[in-house]
């Protein structure tokens, strides 16, 4: 009767922790899933990435206006080089963004990004962009930094994507640590050895 039990109480408990292992699992999966869908969909105003331009330009335009901000911290200052450009829908473009680092310190950064109104999202897409990888700018380094990009012709069939004629393209930079500074954070202070004689 005693085993019987104990065989019950073990099953419960592989069965709870059965549960717990899955339950984690798809919580480190959600982050790369959710950033999967969207870019895929452009969900949340997330642009889709390609490897090259549209085959077709519209005669139709679109104004698409760039905003730049920084996390809170961030000592760089960041702008776009020109405000606004009005592009033909499908068309290639190639507008820059500027960064300063006005501290006597190398920083590094990466840029979160986004597009408003939310219904431009999956046809807003970038061929290439600074935001791709980390940028380290030097003390007093300013450097301006490329994004190609096009609107695709498809947002003129979508139902709510045929009534947007405005695009707001923003990004905010975050200071990341550079290698030398995360490998400082990460390995521990050599323990001091004493030498007795």
């Amino acid at each position: 009767m005693i085993f019987r039990r104990l065989q019950g109480n073990n099953r419960t408990l592989a069965k709870l922790v059965g549960v717990v292992v899955v339950m984690v699992s798809l919580s480190f999966a959600a982050v790369p899933f959710y950033d999967w869908f969207c870019k895929t969909t452009g969900y949340a105003g997330t642009p889709s990435v390609a490897d090259s331009g549209s085959d077709l330009i519209l005669d139709q335009t679109v104004k698409v206006r760039f905003d730049a901000s920084l996390e809170a911290g961030m000592p760089w200052t960041f702008k776009p080089v020109v405000r606004s450009v009005d592009v033909r829908i499908g068309e290639t473009v190639l507008a820059f963004y500027e960064a300063h680092n006005p501290t006597n310190r190398v920083i590094g950064g990466t840029a979160s990004f986004n597009v408003f109104p939310d219904a431009a999202g999956g046809y807003f897409t970038k061929i290439d962009c600074f935001c791709f990888t980390e940028q380290v700018l030097q003390p007093g380094e300013t450097v301006q930094m490329p994004v190609t990009f096009f609107v695709d012709p498809e947002i003129v069939k979508d139902p709510e994507g045929q009534f947007v004629h405005e695009i707001v393209l923003s990004y905010t930079f975050h200071e990341t640590p550079l290698p030398q500074e995360q490998a400082a954070l990460e390995t521990p202070a050599p323990a001091s050895t004493a030498v007795v004689n």
